[in-house]
C-alpha cells in the first residue's frame, strides 16, 4: 500500500527515560513542546492528536494535552502493549498520507509505577482469557535456550548485545540507564540472573517517559517554509497469521513469520531491500530478541546473527548501526513512548543531528516493534 501523499516528519520531543522523578504530565508537555520548536509550526494548526499509553488511566491524557491549548482538534487514544509508539505513529502517518490531513501529532506516555499485572493466581474473581500468564522472562528464557540448542548462540553474544546498547545509551541523554564507565560482556555476565541465560544486565528496564512527534504533508512544509529532511517511506501494521504448530494462547511478541512479513512490506512499499538500511530500531526488551531479529528482517541468513554481532557489524560502526539510541536494554521501555522513542532516534540519525552516536551517512532507518497479543509495526524513514 503507498500513500496518496508524501510524509515528512517535521519535529520529534522526548523526555528522559527513567531518571531523576519527574511527574509523568511534565514529561508529556515538556515532550510535546520539544517536538512542537522542533517542527516550526503552531500547535494550533495541529489537524489531529493522536495519544498513546499502554498503561494510564483511560480518562489520563485529554486533560494534560489541554495545557498545550484548546484548539478543539480530535484526540483520539490508542492502545497496543509495546507496539503503542508505533501505533501511534502509524495512525498519525496514514491520516496525512492518505491526503485526509496535512498536519497530525501523535504523543505517548506512560509510568509503570502507577499500574500493575493482576495475579491471576491469587486473584478471586479474576481469570485470563486462555491459560495463565507467561511472565516475558520466562518466555524469553526459554526462547534462548531453543537457539542455544539449535545454532550453538552463547551467552557471550548475547551479553555482546547488551553491552554494546548499554555503551550507546551513555551517549543517549534521554536513555534510562546512563552508565559512567564502558560496560563490558563481563559486566553483563556477572550481574543477577534473571532466568537463564538472561541476567539483568541483558533485560530492558521500564521506568516513566514521553516521546512526540508531528508529521506533515507537503502541502504544510510548502506553508511554513520548512525544508524536507526525513521523509516517511512505510509504514506497515500487520498481526499474526495461521500456520503449523501456531500457538493461541497469548504470545508475547508473535510469531517469526509476522516480524518477517512487517519488515518485508515496508522494504517493498519503500522500495529498498535490507541492505539499504543504515540504521535500525528493534524491540529488544530482552537480548535474544535483537539477535534473532537481525535475521528475521533480513539483515542476513537464518543462523548468521550471531557472527554479526562478533564481527562488530551491528556497533555504531559497524555496517548494520542497531539500537543506537540504547535500544529497550539502554534507553528503557515505558511500553506506550517506546515507539515513538525509536522515530525519535532515527529522525536525529537521519538528520545528522545524533551527536557522539551518529552514523555515518544513513539513508535508511528502520523501526521495528511488536506488541503482546500480538501485533508488529514496521516504519522506514529515509533522509532526503
Amino acid at each position: 500500500m503507498s500513500f496518496s501523499n508524501d510524509v515528512f516528519v517535521l519535529g520529534v520531543g522526548m523526555s528522559r527515560f527513567g531518571g531523576p522523578a519527574q511527574q509523568l504530565d511534565e514529561r508529556i508537555i515538556a515532550a510535546s513542546l520539544e517536538a512542537i520548536e522542533d517542527a516550526g509550526v503552531p500547535y494550533a494548526d495541529v489537524e489531529s492528536l493522536y495519544l498513546g499509553t499502554s498503561l494510564a488511566a483511560s480518562t489520563y491524557g485529554p486533560p494534560v494535552v489541554k495545557d498545550l491549548g484548546l484548539t478543539g482538534l480530535p484526540v483520539t487514544r490508542i492502545e497496543n502493549a509495546s507496539a503503542t509508539g508505533g501505533a501511534t505513529f502509524y495512525e498519525a502517518v496514514q491520516a496525512v498520507g492518505s491526503g485526509r490531513l496535512d498536519l497530525a501529532m501523535g504523543i505517548a506516555f506512560d509510568d509503570p509505577s502507577t499500574s500493575a499485572v493482576p495475579d491471576f493466581n491469587e486473584v478471586e474473581g479474576i481469570s485470563p482469557v486462555l491459560d495463565p500468564f507467561v511472565p516475558p522472562m520466562a518466555f524469553f528464557s526459554m526462547w534462548a535456550v531453543r537457539r542455544m540448542h539449535e545454532a550453538g548462540t552463547t551467552a557471550e553474544t548475547l551479553a555482546m548485545i547488551a553491552a554494546k546498547n548499554w555503551n550507546n545509551a551513555r551517549l543517549n541523554p534521554n536513555a534510562e540507564r546512563q552508565a559512567t564507565e564502558e560496560i563490558t560482556v563481563e559486566r553483563v555476565l556477572g550481574s543477577r540472573m534473571l532466568a537463564y541465560p538472561h541476567t539483568a544486565r541483558m533485560a530492558a528496564p521500564q521506568g516513566a517517559g514521553a516521546a512526540a512527534v508531528i508529521v506533515g504533508s507537503k502541502k504544510a512544509l510548502e506553508r511554513y517554509g520548512i525544508a524536507a529532511r526525513v521523509r516517511v517511506t512505510a509504514a506497515q501494521a500487520h498481526s499474526e497469521r495461521y500456520a503449523d504448530g501456531h500457538l493461541f494462547t497469548g504470545a508475547i511478541i508473535g510469531p517469526p513469520e509476522m516480524i518477517e512479513r512487517a519488515a518485508f512490506s515496508a522494504y517493498e512499499q519503500a522500495g529498498i531491500e535490507p541492505t539499504d538500511l543504515g540504521v535500525i530500531a528493534f524491540h529488544d526488551a530482552y537480548a535474544i530478541e535483537e539477535l534473532l531479529y537481525y535475521e528475521s528482517v533480513g539483515l542476513c541468513a537464518p543462523g548468521d546473527g550471531d557472527g554479526l554481532v562478533h564481527d562488530g557489524q551491528t556497533q555504531l560502526g559497524g555496517r548494520f548501526p542497531t539500537s543506537t539510541d540504547g535500544g529497550f536494554i539502554g534507553r528503557g521501555h515505558p511500553s506506550g513512548p517506546t515507539g515513538l522513542a525509536q522515530i525519535w532516534e532515527l529522525t536525529h540519525q537521519l538528520r545528522g543531528t545524533a551527536g557522539d552516536r551518529q552514523v555515518a551517512n544513513p539513508r535508511n532507518g528502520l523501526a521495528h516493534i511488536v506488541g503482546g497479543g500480538s501485533v508488529c509495526y514496521a516504519h522506514i524513514l529515509q533522509s532526503v
